[in-house]
């Protein structure tokens, strides 16, 4: 059975980037299954590539070819390449933070630079397009291994594991009764914002189902949220409009309003300069 392709960018479907993509897949193989994961992820934000990445490669099954395609850096010398991971997926992606958050908390066993002389679809002769490699080399490469005609050594030459560009994770602050983090992504369709603290350490510090907690909220260095909220396992727990932190699809802390949007109500956004603290209010 031949592997699934993922595909996720920052191309939206405004023009024909995504079909251009896919009917490259085709053309070299139409028995290969392509799927999408998204093409709404923010122009250029590589973090955000590297997070969604982490929240949805490990439900697909293994082997499948996840192609990863945020890539300010198009055409510069930034390395094009395919990863393969501890858990036995690949990722095709230009190695430019966009494996951040799969190296450090799903683990990569080996990364191989594309190499362009073979694994590149030649498009205007002489006149090679250097602005669309999602098309000419992460999704032409991608479907050369999913189909079989090359294999993982076939991608081209094997590159340190330690040599992958990282962004910096930033890491919880885990005490009694009082636990730090940051907003690390937001869920935008509806206004969640999910921070980086696990929810096994947010109990290990004190905090159950059905507690309040005083939470503070820091941007910059400056207080925008100040308030006591319930910790439970759902938004059901609270009335509708109101603010509740609770355990995410990924086991982490993250901050809503019942049929709301937290980001929204509050005013907050995420990123290493939101920070927000968890005080255990005694019962």
């Amino acid at each position: 059975m031949k592997p699934i392709l993922v595909f996720q960018t920052d191309f939206t479907y405004l023009e024909g980037a995504v079909s251009s993509m896919y009917g490259v897949v085709k053309t070299v193989d139409r028995e290969l299954e392509i799927m999408d994961g998204t093409h709404e992820l923010p122009q250029f934000d590589t973090w955000s590539a590297s997070y969604r990445l982490y929240q949805s490669l490990p439900f697909w099954p293994k082997g499948t070819i996840y192609v990863s395609v945020v890539d300010p850096g198009v055409g510069t010398d930034r390395r094009a390449c395919v990863a393969l991971t501890e858990s036995g997926h690949y990722v095709v992606t230009p190695d430019n933070g966009s494996l951040t958050h799969v190296k450090k908390l799903i683990g990569i066993k080996a990364v191989r630079q594309i190499d362009e002389s073979v694994n590149r679809l030649r498009v205007g002769g002489d006149e090679e397009v250097a602005v669309f490699h999602g098309r000419d080399l992460f999704g032409y490469t991608a479907a050369r291994l999913g189909s079989g005609i090359i294999d993982f050594e076939g991608v081209g030459p094997e590159y340190p594991v330690d040599e992958i560009v990282m962004h910096d994770m930033a890491e919880p602050e885990i005490g009694d009764g009082v636990v730090k983090g940051i907003f690390e992504i937001d869920d935008p369709n509806f206004g969640n914002l999910w921070t980086n603290i696990p929810t096994a350490d947010f109990k290990k510090a004190g905090f159950a189902y059905g507690d309040k907690a005083f939470l503070t909220i820091e941007h910059n260095g400056e207080k925008v949220f100040e308030d006591s909220v319930l910790f439970h396992q759902s938004f059901g727990f609270v009335d509708k409009g109101e603010p509740l932190a609770y355990n995410n699809e990924l086991t982490k802390v993250a901050l809503a309003v019942s049929q709301g949007s937290f980001a929204k109500q509050y005013n907050i956004g995420y990123g290493p300069e939101w920070k927000v603290t968890f005080t255990k209010i005694s019962n």
